[in-house]
């Protein structure tokens, strides 16, 4: 089975919001998946938007597959680093704050 894959790594983003948007188009057509993402109103639907369309521009390279027999057979978001700062707050006290980063990795096969 031929099978194309794009991973980001690193993204200034929690992974729960990359797997709100990545639940809609687990399982779908790359086409219909590039359509659903495009209008979604997150800023994550930018983020695994590109990623899909790596994901598209592998597949062709490699075995030479157009974008409409092309099918999304894994998508999943990990957890990467935290980094951890500090917010001042009054009489001298801190809170900390947690940035936390996130990978996403898209998979393709053929139909």
């Amino acid at each position: 089975m031929q099978q194309a894959t794009a991973k980001q790594t690193n993204i200034k983003m929690t992974a729960r919001k990359l797997r709100r948007v990545i639940n809609l188009v687990r399982g779908k057509n790359a086409l219909e998946a590039q359509k659903m993402l495009k209008f979604m109103p997150y800023f994550a639907a930018r983020v695994v938007e590109k990623n899909l369309n790596a994901a598209i521009a592998n597949a062709s390279e490699k075995f030479g597959a157009k974008a409409d027999v092309l099918k999304i057979s894994e998508i999943f978001a990990d957890e990467s680093v935290t980094y951890k700062r500090v917010r001042p707050r009054a009489q001298g006290r801190m809170y900390k704050r947690f940035k936390r980063t996130s990978h996403l990795t898209v998979k393709l096969t053929r139909n």
